[in-house]
């Protein structure tokens, strides 16, 4: 049986299986009110890691998820990601690890989240004119402050995660992998050597490569769905990974979860392996 649970750090424990906030609407309606059902039904059903950023709707996704479930219960960990930033010469996102920008979008992701302090920061991307020095040395001192808790790295390689771990204590990494695209398999496997929770964005997506027929004969014998089944092999994958499959349908949500009861054989789990190692599936923001 698969583990369900991971300790990021070394002591914070969450259930591996989390949810993605991303696709959640947050303009005033009838989506809305939707998103906030749907982010309370994630927790009902036992999610305890839930993923946001700024760059979701400038911070707006933030203050959906506080609105929705605030008072926080008891084991609920929120993440959310900074260093993006409406900073470009018209205006437009790009990265921006400035400290200034970095240090503005952690306080107010706290006032967003209405918490005193972010427990998983993670940096959104490394800015590359900004030395990663600044960059980290800015949340560690954030950290130092008691602002945030532990900090974490999305999109990046074994190099900079490498040279990152100088630097600062990196507990979690957030790349896009999913059974379809491994390009960063040698990312998972530095984190697995490490215990770095390793959360994989984008965790289901299809390509165009013809291996779909093979997850869906796995997914029937199985009496499963696909999704479920390219979940399940992202948890039987390591026990560090924690995928986020991110959703604004409350079924597709309790579909998503029931994947954590899936056992995969080993016969399966080695018909799914086979699918194309680097295959490069569709991609999409994080």
């Amino acid at each position: 049986m698969t583990s369900t649970a991971f300790r990021i750090g070394g002591d914070l424990d969450v259930r591996r299986l989390g949810f993605g906030a991303m696709h959640l609407p947050a303009e005033p309606g009838p989506d809305r009110e939707n998103a906030l059902a749907v982010a309370r039904r994630a927790v009902e059903l036992g999610v305890t890691l839930i993923d946001t950023a700024h760059l979701y709707g400038e911070g707006a996704n933030e203050e959906l998820l506080a609105e929705a479930l605030h008072p926080y219960p008891e084991g609920l960990l929120i993440t959310t990601k900074v260093g993006v930033a409406r900073t470009g010469p018209g205006g437009e996102w790009k990265f921006d690890g400035r400290p200034e920008i970095l240090r503005a979008q952690v306080e107010q992701a706290l006032r967003r989240l209405r918490v005193e302090r972010i427990e998983l920061l993670q940096l959104h991307r490394i800015d590359p004119d900004t030395p990663l020095a600044d960059q980290l040395g800015t949340l560690r001192e954030l950290q130092a402050e008691g602002l945030v808790g532990r900090i974490g790295l999305s999109e990046v390689t074994v190099a900079e995660l490498a040279e990152a771990r100088e630097i600062v204590d990196v507990v979690s990494v957030q790349n896009r992998y999913n059974l379809l695209d491994r390009e960063h398999e040698p990312v998972l496997a530095a984190c697995a050597a490490a215990g770095i929770a390793f959360l994989p964005w984008r965790p289901v997506a299809w390509g165009k490569t013809g291996a779909e027929a093979e997850i869906a004969a796995v997914a029937a014998d199985l009496g499963a769905t696909p999704t479920q089944v390219a979940l399940a092999w992202l948890l039987d994958r390591a026990p560090v990974v924690l995928p986020i499959p991110g959703t604004a349908r409350i079924e597709h949500l309790e579909e998503n979860l029931a994947a954590a009861d899936l056992d995969l054989r080993p016969a399966q789990r080695d018909r799914l392996d086979r699918l194309a190692e680097g295959t490069r599936a569709e991609s999409g923001s994080d």
